[in-house]
């Protein structure tokens, strides 16, 4: 059971802007002296209203507005300057998550809702912007209104205002039920809205495929269903606060009738006078609202919370893949790769049937895990400016070779080597500066078609990234359209062919100019055309380069320096082209059957 609120993890971030919230709260205690005074002055023209004294009335009533005006620039500074610490609140925690995000290990991004983050990083965060304001702009406002109120109150007649209190417990235990009640409505109803949100982000991203299957009606049912769940949720809520508003407003109801007949007896016993009595209800008065306030407030809060306990669930997920406290940068590298007794496996990894050769050194400590190996004691040796192509079936091992050598995985057990250099002991930036990559699929983000080839660089020079392009055999495409580097790419570059989003990927690593490049089956889904572009770009790009190849169709490995077959997470076979046709065995299979017309 939790034991304090969780708002008290935003204790560093509200602490960063307490200069600006100083403020705010002078403007505060300013607004709410004003209160007890209006009071006063309400006491004092009923008694004039009584003696008919037009002159003391027009006197009391110009004071009266004066105070009413000074109070509202004191609101207005207290709103305004509030708002500007909320939301700088607000900013900085979206910044230090949206950071932190960042740098989390892939596996945790292959598992998570992209709908859900989007949510927590833009409503969750807003809502919790909206509370830290309402604390300090309406919430301690209220609370200070009600201890000046009830102290002028209890300074008028004290056997009243302790009358007052004998309901108040009772409204305090049911307000509090209604918040636990809020709060667990709430994180059901955010979770439903976060689901909401990841669906459509999943069908949205995938419409070519929904609509290439006619799967419409399937996924109009699915977002039904998820709609009507959010509906339920958010319907929970709405009649827990519809319940709430007329049980506390009947129990202050009677709380005021209590207080009329109580009036009546202190004025019949000579302990009050009616205008001290109507002073008296003119604080009452000034008790209806910041009461009303603290209600709905308190249901804010617990809401809220909600919204809290879901950003910093994302806060407490740490990264697999650190950096060692004293790493270092990673000098120019000439390019000199080693694995060296490399075992990895995947969390929860399903069992395969052993290889059919060779074995595993190291790894019972992973099956014990549940993790099966999907590298087993791997070593290679990689020279300065080697071609290596990595060929298999599905699940060989291809693709977790290749993402071992930038740390977006970390073995289990066995040490990478770049330059003679543990790679775990150099800083990560540095460390994939100097490795290129390019996918088979092409990610391009909305930008000009310069801002994708110089992606992560602030700034940069056009003639480096026209020359990018021109090795890339990208400037001839780019060129035809009517802005030229400037034209801006859609999401995920959808404006772009295949081919196209290819090559400005190709230009995206010539401008990194890394000594390692990896190429994962950069030419699988294009045309013949398109494919023989993308090619002669990649042999221009990988002269003096350790290139890693990772391909399925062979006709891409021929001229591989050493090609090497794995299976089950081990090298089975290592040679040339011709030598492994030579050989006879599982290449030459490959080779046959991909050429067998």
């Amino acid at each position: 059971m939790k034991t304090r609120s969780s708002y008290y993890q935003l204790i560093p971030y509200i602490r960063q802007e307490w200069k600006t919230i100083a403020q705010a709260l002078t403007c505060t205690l300013g607004f709410t002296v004003f209160w007890p005074i209006q009071a006063a002055l309400a006491g004092q023209i009923a008694e004039f209203i009584g003696q008919g004294n037009i002159i003391a009335l027009a006197k009391l009533s110009g004071i009266l507005a004066v105070v009413f005006l000074l109070q509202k620039i004191m609101q207005y500074g207290q709103d305004s300057i509030m708002a500007k610490a909320a939301l700088s609140v607000a900013l900085e925690l979206r910044k230090k998550i949206y950071s932190h995000l960042l740098r989390l290990n892939l596996s945790y991004f292959e598992t998570a809702q992209t709908g859900d983050l989007t949510y927590r990083l833009t409503e969750d965060i807003d809502r919790i912007g909206e509370v830290v304001n309402k604390i300090f702009h309406d919430f301690t406002p209220c609370v200070l209104q009600l201890i000046v109120v009830l102290g002028y109150m209890i300074y008028l007649n004290w056997q009243l205002t302790l009358a007052t209190f004998i309901v108040a417990p009772l409204m305090g235990i049911l307000i509090g039920w209604f918040g636990e009640q809020m709060l667990k409505f709430s994180r059901r109803s955010q979770n439903q809205i976060s689901n909401l949100s990841s669906l459509l982000t999943e069908v949205f991203s995938g419409i070519r495929l929904v609509q290439g299957f006619a799967a419409e009606e399937y996924q109009i049912q699915r977002f039904a269903t998820e709609a009507e769940s959010n509906r339920q949720a958010k319907y929970a809520t709405e009649k827990l606060k519809a319940i709430q508003n007329p049980v506390v407003g009947f129990l202050y109801a009677i709380s005021v009738m209590l207080l009329f007949l109580l009036g009546g007896w202190q004025i019949s016993i000579g302990n009050l006078t009616s205008a001290k009595f109507v002073s008296y209800i003119a604080g009452v008065g000034l008790l209806i609202d910041p009461i009303a306030h603290i209600t709905s407030n308190y249901n804010d809060f617990k809401q809220g919370e909600a919204s809290v306990d879901r950003i910093f669930e994302l806060m407490a997920i740490q990264p697999k893949v650190l950096e060692n406290l004293d790493a270092e940068e990673l000098p120019q590298v000439t390019g000199k790769v080693e694995y060296r007794n490399v075992t990895f496996a995947y969390p929860g990894n399903p069992p395969q049937p052993p290889p059919s050769t060779g074995g595993a050194k190291g790894s019972e400590s992973l099956l014990l895990s549940g993790g099966v190996p999907v590298l087993q004691n791997m070593n290679l040796l990689v020279s300065p400016g080697e071609m290596i192509a990595l060929v298999g079936p599905s699940g060989a091992g291809k693709t977790t070779l290749a993402n071992l050598l930038p740390r977006f995985y970390d073995p289990q057990t066995g040490q990478i080597f770049i330059d003679g250099v543990d790679i775990k002991n150099v800083t990560l930036r540095s460390l994939r500066r100097q490795i290129g990559i390019v996918p088979q699929e092409t990610i391009l983000f909305s930008g000009t078609i310069a801002q994708n080839i110089a992606f992560g660089q602030a700034d940069f020079e056009m003639e480096v990234v026209e020359a990018a392009a021109k090795i890339a055999n990208a400037d001839q495409f780019i060129t035809q359209f009517s802005q030229g580097y400037q034209t801006w790419v859609g999401e995920r570059g959808v404006n772009l062919s295949g081919g196209q989003r290819q090559r400005i990927a190709i230009a995206r690593a010539v401008l990194l100019n890394p000594r390692i490049l990896i190429l994962d089956e950069a030419t699988s889904a294009l045309d013949s055309e398109s494919e023989a572009l993308v090619q002669e770009a990649l042999e221009r790009i990988m002269k003096d380069r350790t290139v890693f190849i990772i391909a399925h169709r062979l006709a891409t490995v021929r001229r591989a320096d050493r090609i090497l077959v794995l299976e089950q997470g081990q090298i089975l076979e290592s040679g040339t082209h011709e030598e492994l046709l030579q050989l006879g065995d599982r290449y030459a299979r490959f080779y046959a059957k991909q050429f067998e017309t």
